[in-house]
């Protein structure tokens, strides 16, 4: 039975995301403020300033708010957590998103909606029943095939499991994004290794690289080949997204709080427009196609399916690093903008050329995400075919631009890798 309530869900950790989601559609949107998030030192950390700003934004646009407060907690950060719960119920966060008993209690005492986080490790519906007592939301373990987490769904509605706000309680789940070895994301290597906890938000991402297997009697040393055995492909849904509504789930959540503003724009574009196909009943092959190809422009690591449809894990990355088709490169930031007629002025500040028909990308704090292809450059009056370093040039845009914002010519990735090398080729030869 499809669900005709989908919650698609964000991930911000910049303005620009923040622009960026809900310009694509998002239904709502997930962030940090401070330490006590599990993305606390891989992205830019919004502050307690932010956090009204960001809500009446979020409010103005019909989008639901988040807050993740979802490390695990010490006794020594309570007065913290409580601060930033405090600040929640104030400027009425739509809910936060908890790992810590703590943090629910005292959230559900001044009266916060919870959601649980996948960290949580919630893989069976006693589970669920008990932290129905806090949370209204809960995200099920990652290692859930889509049988189990229809199972799940199924029995909340037999035994009508409530949350604290009189509703069933509702699932959720990732269809996008980063996965970790571990169990759902409790890995301790990077604590072990650097002492810097994933679990407190400052994963070093030590599992991402190269590793050499030694043979200690022998001294025999062997480098795993074109494989990172502890890194994982990124998960995709996007060709089974019908089959994970079809499972009872409410909300779909997207990872990448670290992740580019164009990352956001066109992964949650792809997955709204792919949750309205299945739901008007127009979802086919061809768009699934069209919308993978979309997602392999923005970072990746490869697509697999996770663990939904019956896999075991074992799809790794063959590199490091992301396999995005397309690659921005910085040209320069909006000196004017015109908005009377919709133009550009912008002066090239790198070295790179900027032709007519290059695909580019306007980035700023309000404007979010600007994606469009150069139709016209004016350059001293006149109609030109490129402009080059140093050029003050003017360009149409298909959208509102502001002065500050930051434009970059989208490139393909590997016609951009020959190309560097060609320079560095070429460097060397000269010196």
């Amino acid at each position: 039975m499809q669900r005709k309530n989908i919650d698609l869900m964000a991930p911000v950790g910049s303005y620009e995301s923040l622009m960026a989601a809900i310009q694509a559609g998002a239904n709502s949107v997930y962030f940090g403020i401070g330490n006590l998030n599990m993305r606390s030192r891989s992205s830019i950390n919004f502050t307690f300033e932010d956090l009204r700003k960001i809500v009446n934004i979020c409010n103005e646009a019909g989008v639901n708010t988040y807050l993740t407060v979802n490390t695990v907690i010490y006794d020594g950060e309570l007065d913290t957590m409580r601060q930033i719960i405090d600040a929640a119920a104030e400027v009425k966060v739509s809910a936060v998103i908890v790992s810590d008993v703590a943090v629910m209690k005292y959230a559900r005492e001044k009266g916060v909606e919870v959601h649980a986080s996948t960290q949580l490790n919630i893989a069976n519906i006693e589970a669920v029943e008990f932290y129905s007592q806090f949370c209204d939301v809960m995200v099920t373990a990652r290692e859930l095939s889509l049988d189990q987490v229809a199972d799940i769904t199924y029995q909340i509605k037999q035994r009508n499991i409530k949350g604290p706000n009189g509703k069933l309680v509702e699932i959720e789940v990732f269809c996008h994004g980063a996965l970790c070895m571990a169990i759902s994301g409790k890995c301790y290597m990077s604590l072990h290794e650097f002492h810097h906890s994933a679990n407190r938000g400052a994963c070093l991402q030590n599992c991402r690289r190269t590793y050499i297997l030694k043979d200690k009697e022998s001294d025999t040393e062997i480098e795993v080949d074109n494989e990172y055995l502890m890194s994982p492909k990124d998960l995709c849904t996007i060709s089974f997204i019908d089959k994970i509504i079809d499972a009872g789930v409410s909300v779909l959540k997207i990872e990448g709080r670290a992740r580019s503003a164009e990352y956001v724009k066109t992964v949650v574009e792809c997955y709204d427009q792919a949750i309205k196909s299945v739901l008007d009943n127009t979802y086919n092959q061809e768009k699934i196609d069209e919308w993978t190809k979309r997602l392999s422009t923005v970072f990746n690591r490869g697509f697999w399916n996770g663990y939904y449809l019956g896999q075991r894990l074992g799809e790794w990355a063959k590199q490091h690093g992301s396999k995005a088709t397309k690659t921005k490169v910085f040209l320069g930031k909006i000196l004017n903008y015109y908005s009377n007629i919709g133009v550009a002025e912008i002066k090239l500040e790198t070295d790179e050329e900027l032709l007519v028909s290059d695909e580019i990308v306007i980035l700023g704090p309000t404007t979010g995400v600007v994606q469009q292809f150069v139709e016209e450059i004016h350059f001293e009056q006149k109609s030109v075919k490129k402009v080059k370093q140093g050029d003050l040039f003017s360009i149409k845009t298909d959208e509102l631009v502001r002065r500050g914002d930051k434009l970059y010519k989208l490139e393909d990735t590997e016609e951009l890798k020959k190309r560097n090398r060609e320079r560095k080729y070429q460097i060397n030869n000269d010196e």
